[in-house]
């Protein structure tokens, strides 16, 4: 009976040892797994970049709030596409690239890897001269470069209204593509292409986008956008993954 009793109890506490050790392993497994899908996620997701939009009204989104103008818009597209941006829209109404470079200077202070321009079309309709807006532009690309050598510029391009096709509006739609072939930037070649000039789409003034022209104007800058923030993305992960590997324990 003794023997039995001691049997039993041997064939108790193996049996609970075996279900300790089976639990440690599944925790052990569980733990690895999800070690494992946390730094899968950590090196796609990488350290956050950050977008500096520098434009004028229309990038502004004036009349509307905030979060409804086209640079708001990219933040909400970026997060949707598992990109991991900042968005920072420096944008002012009435803003001439003079303006420009006066205002960036204190936006460089902190490190920008991609940077939208859209600025020109205030200076044209006040007649600045093309040269001195497209001088002012390089001078304002120069600057960004100057302080985050490898930051990817994207140009917002813009046109003036047919109203007559003389040099000065034929010089200042052309300027945008020569600056972007200089630079080696993106191009938006017309920031409000199929906006311009349609009622429905832009506010009583006729001339700034409504809600819904600035959601078209954040497809029209995704179009060539999305491209750009990708390529930035993924050479941030290869950079995270060469300086550390998530695989070991520190």
């Amino acid at each position: 009976m003794g023997n039995r009793l001691e049997a039993d109890a041997t064939a108790g506490v193996e049996s609970w040892t075996l279900s300790v050790e089976r639990c440690v392993v599944r925790a052990c497994v569980a733990f690895l797994i999800a070690w494992s899908v946390f730094s899968v996620q950590a090196v796609h997701a990488g350290p956050t970049k950050t977008i500096l939009v520098l434009g004028d009204s229309l990038s502004q989104g004036i009349g509307l709030a905030p979060g409804e103008a086209y640079p708001m818009l990219l933040a909400k597209k970026l997060r949707a596409a598992g990109l991991n941006f900042q968005v920072t829209n420096a944008s002012a109404a009435g803003g001439t690239t003079e303006g420009g470079l006066e205002r960036l200077p204190a936006h460089l202070k902190r490190k920008i890897d991609i940077f939208i321009l859209e600025l020109g079309i205030n200076d044209a309709f006040r007649g600045v001269p093309v040269d001195q807006i497209q001088n002012n532009l390089q001078q304002i690309i120069d600057k960004a470069k100057a302080r985050n050598p490898s930051v990817r510029v994207v140009i917002a391009g813009m046109q003036l209204p047919n109203h007559a096709t003389d040099d000065y509006v034929s010089a200042f739609g052309k300027l945008f593509a020569d600056l972007a072939a200089k630079n080696g930037a993106a191009l938006v070649p017309y920031l409000l292409q199929s906006v311009a000039g349609d009622p429905s789409l832009n506010l009583s003034d006729g001339i700034h986008p409504n809600a819904a022209g600035q959601k078209v104007l954040a497809e029209t800058v995704w179009h060539v956008l999305e491209p750009v923030a990708r390529e930035v993305s993924k050479v941030s992960s290869r950079a995270a993954q060469t300086t550390r590997d998530p695989t070991q324990f520190r």
